[in-house]
């Protein structure tokens, strides 16, 4: 498959998720299936969730797409998904429905070099994260955080 095939194909998916109110996040053609497989990720482009619903409803404009572009002449297979969810927390959505999570926060120190801390997520306020580190919680001044990222229980 060529570079420039899949280029096309990226172009014509982000218009046609463009007019459909959505954004492309991801987009692999796997060619060594039997059909071939082209999978295509979407996201709302007001940042919402994406439902099974939105998955199902861009799946026939996008095929009209391909079909009307006469890109591809043999047989594939065209899945629609959403991205799933990102370790990284950064919306108050996020953070409330991760509360008691493990978590890694990388901040900057005084010096201003990275500095990784890892414990239980507690809160987020406007002002600071607070996060619990075997049960001494830490407070975290907000503009010092340079990123929360979702940890496993284990480390």
């Amino acid at each position: 498959m060529s570079n420039q095939l899949v280029r096309d194909l990226e172009h014509l998916a982000g218009q046609t998720a463009s007019k459909e109110g959505y954004q492309i996040v991801g987009l692999h053609v796997l060619a060594n299936t039997n059909p071939m497989t082209i999978q295509v990720q979407i996201r709302q482009k007001d940042g919402t969730d994406v439902s099974l619903d939105d998955c199902s409803g861009f799946s026939f404009p996008m095929e009209t797409a391909i079909e009307n572009s006469n890109l591809f002449k043999a047989s594939y297979i065209l899945e629609i998904s959403s991205p799933g969810l990102s370790d990284i927390l950064k919306t108050d959505k996020e953070f409330e429905t991760f509360k008691g999570f493990p978590i890694e926060v990388s901040t900057k120190n005084k010096e201003n070099i990275e500095v990784i801390q890892s414990g239980l997520l507690h809160t987020r306020s406007k002002d600071h994260l607070l996060i619990n580190n075997k049960g001494k919680v830490s407070k975290i001044p907000r503009e010092n955080v340079i990123q929360v990222r979702l940890a496993s229980p284990t480390g």
